[in-house]
């Protein structure tokens, strides 16, 4: 199993670090769910389609439950407790929107981790306008608190790096 992302193991293990960095006490359950996330992405006859979502939420929501089942089924298969497999389920389910406190917590780890690695892959596989739409997406869902941590990333592409800046004194101005 793996993704044809070339950057999703990359992103699970930095949605951890994050997390860590955030929370160093986190539990098992969202440890687990922090590198497990996004695993509907390995499953190619299982992987969740954007062009069959009318909208970018409802493809992250389904994005969500499918990884979230994914997840169960493999720690049921490894005879996981119940307690915890459907703890990393309920986690894995909210981890695009939140909800509670720790669903907030693996939220904004998988947000940041996105503009730490993911999103200089993002923009050479889609360019500057789907970028655009994608990075603002998820910037709108930051709190200034991740807002500045995300403004202060500095992107190796130059292009990219002064899109980005445009991009946060634009969104900053209105």
């Amino acid at each position: 199993m793996s993704s044809a992302v070339s950057e999703d193991p990359v992103h699970s293990k930095n949605t951890l670090k994050w997390l860590l960095k955030f929370d160093p006490d986190a539990d098992e359950a969202l440890q687990i769910a922090a590198l497990g996330h996004d695993i509907e992405r390995a499953v190619e006859e299982r992987k969740v389609r954007r062009k069959d979502y009318e909208s970018y939420d409802e493809f992250k929501k389904a994005h969500a439950l499918k990884s979230a089942e994914i997840l169960r089924e493999i720690m049921d298969e490894c005879r996981s407790s119940r307690k915890l497999t459907e703890d990393v389920y309920n986690l894995i389910c909210l981890h695009e929107r939140g909800g509670h406190n720790r669903a907030n917590l693996l939220r904004d780890a998988d947000s940041i981790s996105f503009f730490d690695v993911n999103l200089s892959f993002y923009f050479t596989r889609n360019g500057v306008e789907e970028t655009k739409e994608r990075y603002l997406w998820g910037y709108r869902k930051l709190s200034d608190s991740l807002k500045a941590i995300v403004a202060d990333f500095n992107y190796e592409d130059k292009e990219l790096d002064s899109l980005v800046k445009s991009w946060i004194a634009d969104f900053n101005s209105t």
